[in-house]
Formats: structure tokens, C-alpha cells, sequence
């Protein structure tokens, strides 16, 4: 029998944006000192908020559960331009940890509002990212969530209409919609560059690159992280059983009966801890042999926002706590 091996993809977990929204959280407790409100979840990631509330982070759903003039983190989904007015009408001091990828797409859909046509909003239409996003043009956009919808969204100007996407789909999905949306409106216009950010595309392209060598696919990221669900669905698609996992302690035995090889990635919101620990339980299963497989470089950084960028000595100092 050959020897079982896990294939460890690379890149995985941590994208340039959830990095700066982290570190935002971790040096304005630094900074500031606790406590910190944080709007809605600052990343999709159960581990990563706990960890930040066990050290003064306080999360909320909205600005009304923040104390006037308290200090309020907007999370890396964004917000729309009612809870900014929000915070400015409470007197709230607010760092924007909102990724510098979304905020892209905020100021295309202010660009396309204000030719006065009809942008159609590719996304999940609960996701905090879309609602954000949908909220600088309510009454210009149209959220389009799969391609059936595509096929029957109504528009008031057929010849005047634009397109959007959410950052964290799968290309391929992602694709067939803006595909139906150009075959029923041939003028349709698009951003200058894709929206789906650099760490989605990566993650997904380093799935479809080593799935023939593999026959399970385990992605480490939470039941509500959009970018972690795609890769799942990019696995399947190309012929694998996946699972979506946000610990090892999501693992069941069933999955390994006659498997010889293992796909093991992260979402971009992930930390790499938990991949560890999953690639140390695997081991439980006679996977003993482990191979980083490297399908794309990544070295983007995003600056800290102005509020802290003069900070940025402290972060050593508090990922070495």
C-alpha cells in the first residue's frame, strides 16, 4: 500500500486584508487600552474573534450597542454610508478596518450611481460585505445571487446597466452569472479590473491545480466565512469529496476509509494554528507524510490606517505576547 500523504497548499489562511483587521483590533487595545467595539464580526472566523474579545475586543451588531464617544472598529467587510452617519451623528471615534479590496468596490458603485443606470451586484445578498456595498447605491442596485437569477433579473434601462461583484465568490461561479448578464445585456459595463480579490483567486487556483492528485479536500474556515465555502465547492467541482471544517474537531472518521491522499487549505480569514492542529490529528489516520505544495507567491501587505500607522512598531511586540 503507498503511503498516505497530506498536501498542504500554499497559499492558505491569513489574506493581506484580514491581516490589517487583525492587527487594527490587537494595537487599538495597545493603544487605547480596552475596551474596543467592534461592528459585527471583524473577520469571518469564530477562533479569531474569541481571541480578540478574551483581550478587551467587545463585538456588537450595531453602532446603538457602542457607548457615545466610545472608539468603534468597522470590521474588513465595510459598512454603508447610513452606519458612517451613524457614527458621526453619536460622536463615535471610529478606525476603519475595512479591506482596502472592498472599499475598491464601494467607489465603483458611487462611480456607476452616478451615471444614474442600474448596477447589478453579484454577491450573497445577507453577506455583510454585499449589504455594505449595496447600501452606497440602495436605490441604484440590484443584488444578483446565482445565474438563474441572472436569467430574469429587470432592469428599468436595459442599455444603461453595470456590474459588481463581491469579493470572496468563486471565479467559476462568478463567471457563468456575468456571462448570462452579458447575453441578456450586451452593453453592460464592469469594473476596470475584476472585483474577486488576489487571496480568493489564489486559493481557489491552488485547489484546481493539485486536485487530480488528490481525493479529500479539507478547507479550515468557519460556516460563515463566503471565501472558505467557495473552496469547498471549487473541490467538489473538480472531482473531490470536501469538507469544510473549522478545527480538527470537525474531522469524523468516516472520511478516510480508502483515502491515500488529502488536500488540506485555509480560507483567508483562517489562522494558521488551526491548520496545524488539523494537519497533527491527520496524522491519527496514518498521514504521516506531508507535502507543502507552493502554487502562487503572495506578498501583499495593506498599510495601516492613519489612526495607527504611527503605531506599527507594536505589533512585534503583541504577536510576540
Amino acid at each position: 500500500m503507498s503511503e498516505k500523504v497530506v498536501y498542504l497548499l500554499k497559499p492558505r489562511g491569513f489574506c493581506a486584508g484580514v491581516v490589517r483587521a487583525i492587527d487594527i483590533v490587537a494595537l487599538a487595545l495597545d493603544v487605547y487600552g480596552p475596551p474596543i467595539y467592534v461592528r459585527r464580526e471583524i473577520v469571518h472566523n469564530r477562533h479569531v474573534v474569541e481571541d480578540l474579545a478574551s483581550r478587551g475586543a467587545i463585538f456588537v451588531e450595531e453602532l446603538a450597542e457602542v457607548p457615545s464617544k466610545g472608539r468603534v472598529v468597522y470590521s474588513a467587510h465595510g459598512v454603508s454610508p447610513a452606519v458612517r452617519d451613524d457614527a458621526r451623528e453619536r460622536g463615535l471615534q471610529v478606525i476603519d478596518a475595512t479591506c482596502p479590496l472592498v472599499t475598491k468596490v464601494h467607489q465603483e458603485a458611487v462611480r456607476f450611481a452616478t451615471t444614474g443606470g442600474t448596477i447589478l451586484l453579484i454577491g450573497h445578498r445577507d453577506h455583510d460585505e454585499v449589504v455594505g456595498t449595496r447600501g452606497e447605491a440602495p436605490d441604484h442596485t440590484i443584488v444578483v445571487s446565482c445565474r438563474e437569477e441572472a436569467e430574469v433579473v429587470s432592469v428599468p434601462d436595459p442599455e444603461h446597466v453595470f456590474y459588481l461583484t463581491q469579493t470572496t465568490l468563486s471565479l467559476d461561479e462568478a463567471e457563468q452569472v456575468i456571462t448570462a448578464l452579458k447575453r441578456r445585456f450586451p452593453r453592460i459595463q464592469g469594473p476596470p479590473a475584476q472585483d474577486i480579490c488576489y487571496a480568493t483567486e489564489n486559493r481557489q487556483q491552488a485547489v484546481k491545480r493539485v486536485a487530480p492528485s488528490c481525493e479529500l479536500l479539507l478547507v479550515v474556515g468557519s460556516e460563515n466565512s463566503s471565501n472558505s465555502k467557495r473552496l469547498v465547492e471549487v473541490g467538489v467541482n473538480a472531482g473531490m469529496r470536501g469538507y469544510l471544517i473549522d478545527d480538527e474537531r470537525d474531522i469524523r472518521d468516516e472520511w478516510f476509509g480508502g483515502v491515500q491522499s488529502v488536500m488540506v487549505t485555509a480560507g483567508a480569514s483562517a489562522p494558521e494554528v488551526l491548520v496545524q492542529r488539523v494537519i497533527r490529528h491527520l496524522a491519527r489516520y496514518d498521514f504521516n507524510r506531508v507535502e507543502e505544495v507552493e502554487a502562487i507567491k503572495e506578498d501583499v501587505i495593506f498599510p495601516l490606517p492613519p489612526e495607527l500607522a504611527g503605531h506599527q512598531a507594536r505589533l512585534t511586540t503583541i504577536a510576540n505576547a
